[in-house]
Order: structure tokens, then sequence, then C-alpha cells
């Protein structure tokens, strides 16, 4: 389709849900939402079922860190907040602001994936592989899926931000920018389920 580009005279007020592609995309996404919810609570259930299931292997309160795993969460709880400093710029048609906030939550995405990383790397030395016993099946599974997302989220968003850096904001970009950042949400709020679910009631027990 031929792009709209805005300025501020027919600046709307919704500029991701203006025209029917955007309304579409919309409503696509919480659809696609939907049946990622069902298959993340699959894995909560399953985690949940089988987290005193460790055999001989290590448990969670031997091995998680804490610390570690809250300076993660708050880079992933930061890049939240970043994408919506750029949908507030967005919606005040300052693109160049919003492309700068969206490539700051690039980067707080990648540092904590590269935590996860390098946590996954230590568990491993620590003796706790996938195939050790159930509880480390599930937590790998539900924790390594919910990275594999960040990670699709991370080449989504940095896709868009290098397609569209010499464009000007238009009917045709601000939708996938939208709910490109409403997919960064829903990262950040599975992840304080899994903090809670996995880490925090792992280290009590």
């Amino acid at each position: 389709m031929a792009e709209h580009v805005l300025t501020k005279d027919n600046f709307p007020a919704e500029p991701e849900k203006a025209t029917m592609e955007g309304k579409n995309k919309f409503i696509g996404f919480w659809l696609f939402l939907g049946g990622e919810t069902v298959m993340f609570a699959s894995l909560f259930g399953t985690f949940l079922a089988l987290r005193h299931s460790t055999m001989n292997g290590p448990t969670g309160e031997e091995l998680f860190s804490l610390p570690l795993v809250f300076i993660a969460t708050m880079l992933l709880l930061f890049s939240s907040l970043t994408s919506v400093y750029a949908m507030y710029h967005m919606k005040n048609f300052e693109y160049r602001k919003m492309l700068a906030w969206m490539w700051v939550t690039v980067l707080l995405g990648l540092g904590f994936l590269l935590l996860e990383i390098y946590e996954f790397n230590h568990y491993v030395h620590e003796g706790l592989r996938y195939t050790t016993n159930a509880f480390s099946s599930a937590f790998y599974t539900l924790v390594g899926f919910h990275g594999a997302h960040v990670v699709f989220g991370l080449c989504w968003i940095t896709a868009l931000l290098v397609r569209n850096s010499r464009r000007e904001l238009s009917l045709y970009t601000a939708p996938k920018f939208y709910v490109a950042s409403l997919y960064w949400h829903f990262i950040d709020v599975v992840w304080i389920f899994i903090f809670t679910a996995v880490y925090l009631m792992g280290k009590v027990g």
C-alpha cells in the first residue's frame, strides 16, 4: 500500500489504529497473544508440577543467584519502560526520539539476554543440564522458551529500526512499531511470573 506520511496538521490521535491495516494488525496481535498465553500457561503448569523432582541433581535453592536474576529483571523492566517512552514520542510526532528510545530498548533487552546466557552456562557447569532430571528439563524449557521470545523480539524491533531508519512517521510505519512494543510488554509480563514462580519460589523451597 502507499504510505500516508503524517504531518502535525493531519496527525491522528491513534496513528497505530488510524487505518484498516493498522486495526487488523492490532486484532491479529491479540489473537496471537492468546495462543502464546496458553503455551506459557502450560509450561508454567508443567514446571510447578515438576519443580521438586530434582532426584540427585542440584536444586534451584542451591543454584539460583537472586542478585543476578534481579539485575536481569531490572534490565527487562526498564526496557519495557523505554518502549513506553518510544510510543509516547510516536504519538507526539517525534519520530527520531521514538527511534532512539527503541534502540535503548534493544540494548537493554540484549543485556538481559547476555545475563541469561551467562546464567545457563553457570548452571551447566554446576551439573544442571537439560536431561539431569525433570526439574532441569522443565526449568530450561520454560525459561529458555521465554529467552527465545526475547531473541525474536530483539530481531523484530531491530529489523523495524534498520528498515525504517530513513523513513518518516506514517500510517504504514506506526502500527508496526506499536505492535512490536506491545509484544515486548508481553515478554516483560511473562518474565515477572517466571521471576516469582521459578526464582523466588525456588529459593524458599
